[in-house]
């Protein structure tokens, strides 16, 4: 893959070019520090002779400026092109913060691979393959690991070597899907490596890379790794911010957990321990809560006496509780006290729960009585279930006979 120019020189931002083709507002130029996009990369920004460039593009090996409007100039004319600083930087250190994040997996994720990568408006996207399940304690690892490596102020270098030598490599990281467009048959392949903070130490990352980069790792700022996402295919999708938005990112955290704090009348260092006993009071009154329901349904259905209803037993309440603990009332209930227990719980829409020793069709009964009401739901012969049905409790017991 042919380096650009942007690519070897990020930091030239300004230059002079003579206008080689003009076709509508499409421009080619003698030569252009302009990045074109690829590799996840966004074109760069900027102007050609104060005209503002809205897309930079490699088309069949040469690199085509798309203006805001049709250029004023002719070939052969020289123009003043200017790059957007501010972007290109943005884009400079995103790029190397990308790497210096993959460097950081490399030492906590197995099996490691790279899946892709996109830089946005305000963050950044990375997909590591790995069989490395990541989770809330990986990613601040990845973030302290990342940021260490910031403030060492590793060396960062792009080089182009032999394609033959880049495969020998183990060490190199590769995209998969992209590697098509990363080799060549008759050309190099640049690699770019976030170097060691010291004499002697292995580097801390090795990419195949064609985008701009920052020359040492403290000019990418802080990095704020954001979340996770699992897009398929094997991906780990982390999302990071650099520079301001990290800055950002890490004060809205901060103040979420001193907000916390305060409500709880606590300090931050004491977060976790409090949190740990609010679970577990919780826990507690779940017990409680779940107890005390259980023998208010119980004392509803002692005080509800069976009917018989085509030549069975029916024991047919409203009560108030949740599936799980109505579904064992009911199965419990069922051939003991009545050949039929029907439970109503919730008021249109309602819930059905329906158990049986088998003299009565539960499926049956469910499909009676969404039939007749909306809703839905189903089951067997001995229990079955239903929801979102539009009637009332008193509606639906005086429509089974009750």
């Amino acid at each position: 893959m042919a380096e650009q120019r942007a690519s070897a020189e990020p930091y030239r931002t300004r230059f002079e070019a003579t206008v080689e083709s003009v076709e509508g507002h499409d421009l080619t130029l003698s030569e252009s520090y302009f990045y074109a996009e690829g590799g996840g990369q966004p074109a760069d920004r900027g102007t050609v002779d104060g005209v503002a460039v809205s897309d930079v593009q490699i088309r069949d090996g040469t690199t085509v400026h798309t203006l805001a409007e049709e250029p004023d100039r002719s070939p052969g004319e020289t123009v003043l092109c200017e790059i957007d600083e501010t972007f290109r930087t943005y884009c400079m250190r995103s790029h190397t913060a990308s790497h210096v994040l993959y460097g950081a997996a490399r030492g906590i994720l197995s099996e490691l691979g790279y899946g892709g990568f996109d830089i946005g408006e305000r963050k950044v996207r990375i997909d590591f393959e790995t069989t490395t399940g990541v989770d809330d304690a990986t990613l601040l690892e990845l973030e302290r690991l990342a940021n260490l490596a910031v403030w060492e102020d590793r060396p960062v270098r792009w080089e182009t070597i032999p394609v033959a030598e880049a495969r020998a490599r183990e060490e190199v990281a590769f995209n998969t899907k992209t590697e098509e467009g990363v080799f060549g048959e008759d050309e190099g392949v640049r690699i770019v490596t976030v170097g060691p903070a010291a004499d002697g130490d292995e580097p801390w990352d090795v990419a195949a890379c064609g985008g701009t980069h920052v020359e040492r790792t403290a000019e990418i700022g802080p990095i704020a790794v954001l979340g996770r996402e699992n897009p398929g295919e094997g991906l780990t999708r982390v999302e990071l911010a650099v520079g301001p938005t990290a800055i950002e990112h890490h004060a809205e955290v901060a103040g979420a957990a001193v907000s916390t704090a305060g409500e709880l009348g606590i300090r931050v260092e004491d977060l976790p321990e409090r949190v740990t006993e609010l679970r577990a009071e919780i826990e507690e009154l779940e017990a409680a809560n779940r107890s005390l329901t259980e023998r208010l349904i119980d004392a509803r259905l002692d005080s509800i006496d069976p009917v018989e209803i085509d030549g069975n037993r029916w024991l047919v309440a409203s009560v108030d509780g949740e599936g799980d603990a109505l579904a064992g009332r009911a199965r419990s209930m069922a051939g003991e006290r009545a050949d039929a227990v029907v439970l109503v719980s919730g008021e249109n829409p309602a819930n059905l729960t329906v158990a049986t020793n088998g003299e009565v069709d539960a499926g049956d009964v469910v499909a009676r009585v969404t039939g007749a009401f909306g809703g839905g739901g189903g089951g067997g012969p001995e229990f079955a279930q239903a929801g979102g049905i539009a009637a009332s409790p008193e509606e639906i017991e005086a429509f089974l006979g009750r």
